[in-house]
C-alpha cells in the first residue's frame, strides 16, 4: 500500500481534539463534577475542538502545487 489511512493534517486535528476533550474532562472532575460530567465535558470540548482546529489548521495542498504558487511563477498577481 502506497497510501496512508488519513492524512497528517487530520491525524493532527484528531490529536489536538483528543488533547483538548482530555484537558477538559479532567478539569471537570477535578472541579468536582464527577465522572460522567467530566466525561460530558470531555465529549463537548473534543467535538468543538475539532471544528475549531479543522478551520485553523491549513489545508493540504494539491499534488500539482497551490494557485498562489502558480500566480507567482507567472510573474503576476489575479488582480484585474
Amino acid at each position: 500500500m502506497d497510501r496512508s489511512l488519513v492524512s497528517v493534517r487530520t491525524a493532527l486535528v484528531l490529536l489536538l481534539a483528543v488533547l483538548a476533550g482530555a484537558c477538559a474532562g479532567l478539569l471537570s472532575v477535578l472541579a468536582g463534577n464527577g465522572t460522567m460530567g467530566g466525561v460530558l465535558a470531555g465529549l463537548a470540548a473534543a467535538g468543538g475542538a475539532v471544528a475549531v482546529f479543522n478551520q485553523v489548521i491549513a489545508p493540504d495542498t494539491a499534488p500539482g502545487g497551490s494557485a498562489v504558487r502558480e500566480a507567482g511563477a507567472r510573474g503576476g498577481s489575479d488582480r484585474g
